[in-house]
């Protein structure tokens, strides 16, 4: 292991890079502001005063900490503490400036959040999930006071936002039982319900809704929602009160996000399109938007400010990430040694069973292919690889490998027909689609047969897992963080809103279905595993919990499977810099020892 951090290898250095967030401000005290940091070597919550240029460090936690929430006149941080990162805790208080920590809502017990809005008397609403009570929502009229529950419901469900007069209250729910698909509510303080808004037509219709936001003026009843109607992502104004939907006609190709400016005349426009995103102004009422320009790459968030100007966070998979504003100006630079830039992404467009797929290739800058190629596949499934700066994959590069990213069906950001056709053959969809992209890396000489690597996390992890055994003689070696290995076991095992995600995705529970968690499951084909595998899992991980990893390996075990199992004492991944690190090396040193190419850099 290296331990100057000069001379270590670039891969080390960016993950060790200082870092920041996009900075969250405070409605009415925009001056101040909240962001993450791994200034520590965690990450953590930071303050920043941006009138004396005074930053502090909130949190400070072995494990890290990285929800957090200013309340809108900006004399507190209201941050969630949870038990070494398995997601189930309560909401602290700690005012701004510096001071104890307390709770917020004494009179809530632990729970996993589910979302919280914070009004400006000083009153708040916090949604609450747990096994037994699914979820709940409670409002608390004052710091201390007792919390009164205004929403209960056993499927999941959501705070979205609270109006700026704090009348109205948006929640987001899936009481018709599609976990991918939420309708809305706006209900008053008192849990008596405005209005309703639901595209799922009681469940015969697949269509989903977001709370993107209140206008931020007060007596403005409008709610800036999400809807599909037109097969995409796109904003639309709903007055809940006034009973008004108004469309807007920003008519961009891909998938459309937005929020307000501070005083409600205009919205951001933040668009993802085929990997890649940009931000546009509009105006309700007025033409087209209008572009905000942003360098080509991701902008991995965006905030208007008082003044008009634009601050946003953004990468690509060469440059590393920083935070940016319109006026031209670097927002917040954290001190100490930049991160080494990587390679730039190319796109490939590959023919595949359910349309064209798209992928993102990274290549070693010298040498020429066939490579030793990684295919490092996104956790979600609900998600999607951009060009984005990841230090990950650019470690693999720096070691030779080629690395190949696919935004396999029921990927965000190619539209609601290709994120929805995950459905009932849950994993093997995507492994149709990345078996697909596999077999041109191949014929394309960009990758060398004999030296595949199927690797992810999560949802990621779970594809790995689930590759290795039905597709064995397609893949060298594999690589599997906190990945679901036992399907039964983890929904039994799991946080309940996963529990209702997987009841959308497979169309009932193991008990309802058993046939098709049994044809999804890793464990079914762990005896055809033929590659060596590693896995890595958090031993406090509600996501994909540790028991159902151990079902997986105790197989691997009994036929004397080449695999080796990495547990450490955390949730869903590392908030800390060097263990991330380890994990990191780790699996280069499990790949490298299995497939021939030399020594870590710096090990």
């Amino acid at each position: 292991m290296t331990t100057d951090p000069v001379a270590a290898p670039d891969w080390e250095k960016r993950f060790r890079a200082p870092r920041v967030s996009l900075p969250d401000w405070a409605e009415d005290a925009p001056d101040r502001s909240l962001f993450v940091s791994n200034a520590t070597g965690t990450y953590e919550l930071y303050a920043w005063d941006r009138a004396s240029g005074r930053q502090r460090q909130v949190t400070d936690r072995p494990n890290g900490t990285t929800d957090g929430v200013l309340t809108p006149d900006g004399e507190a941080v209201w941050w969630f503490s949870d038990t070494d990162g398995d997601e189930f805790g309560v909401w602290m208080r700690q005012p701004f400036g510096g001071g104890d920590d307390e709770p917020a809502a004494p009179g809530l017990a632990p729970s996993y959040p589910a979302g919280l809005a914070i009004g400006r008397d000083g009153s708040a609403v916090i949604g609450r999930s747990t096994d037994e009570d699914g979820t709940t929502v409670h409002l608390v009229r004052a710091p201390g006071a007792e919390p009164v529950e205004i929403y209960r419901h056993r499927e999941s469900a959501g705070v979205g936002d609270l109006s700026h007069d704090g009348s109205l209250i948006a929640l987001e729910h899936t009481e018709h039982g599609d976990a991918m698909h939420s309708a809305l509510r706006v209900v008053r303080p008192d849990g008596s319900t405005v209005a309703e808004l639901d595209d799922t037509e009681g469940g015969t219709k697949e269509l989903g809704l977001s709370v993107l936001g209140f206008a931020p003026v007060a007596g403005d009843t409008r709610l800036l929602v999400g809807h599909q109607r037109r097969g995409r992502w796109e904003p639309m104004i709903w007055d809940p009160v006034a009973g008004t939907e108004t469309p807007l006609p920003i008519d961009l190709p891909g998938d459309v996000g937005a929020e307000w400016y501070p005083d409600g005349s205009a919205l951001l426009v933040e668009h993802e399109f085929e990997a890649r995103s940009e931000l546009w102004r509009y105006e309700p009422g007025a033409g087209a938007p209008v572009r905000v320009e942003t360098p080509a790459g991701t902008v991995s968030g965006a905030t208007a400010r008082p003044d008009g100007t634009v601050e946003y966070l953004w990468s690509s998979a060469a440059q590393p990430p920083v935070v940016r504003s319109t006026s031209g100006a670097v927002v917040l630079d954290p001190p100490g040694a930049k991160a080494p830039p990587s390679v730039a992404v190319e796109d490939a467009w590959v023919e595949g069973p359910g349309g064209r797929i798209h992928a993102l290739v990274q290549k070693p800058a010298t040498g020429e292919g066939p490579f030793p190629t990684i295919f490092e596949i996104h956790g979600g499934p609900t998600w999607h690889d951009s060009d984005a700066f990841a230090s990950g994959p650019a470690a693999w590069v720096d070691h030779g490998f080629a690395v190949v990213r696919v935004n396999y069906r029921g990927s965000t950001g190619y539209g609601r027909a290709w994120t929805d056709a995950l459905k009932h053959r849950v994993g093997l969809i995507e492994l149709e689609d990345i078996a697909a992209v596999r077999e041109w890396s191949v014929k394309s000489g960009l990758a060398d047969p004999e030296r595949l690597v199927l690797a992810g996390g999560s949802w990621g992890g779970y594809l790995t897992l689930l590759g290795l055994g039905t597709q064995p003689d397609s893949w060298a070696l594999g690589l599997a963080a906190v990945p679901v290995a036992d399907y039964v076991t983890a929904y039994h095992d799991e946080m309940e809103a996963l529990k209702a995600m997987d009841r959308t995705l497979l169309g009932g529970t193991p008990e309802e279905v058993p046939e098709r968690f049994e044809a999804s499951s890793p464990l079914t084909y762990v005896d055809a595993v033929r590659a060596p595998v590693y896995i890595s899992a958090g031993v406090n991980d509600p996501r994909c919990p540790i028991r159902q990893v151990e079902n997986y390996v105790d197989r691997l075990a009994a036929r004397g499977a080449v695999h080796e199992v990495y547990r450490y004492d955390a949730g869903h991944g590392s908030l800390v810099v060097e263990e991330r690190i380890k994990q990191v090396r780790l699996e280069l040193e499990f790949a490298l020892k299995h497939l021939g190419g030399g020594a870590v850099q710096g090990a």
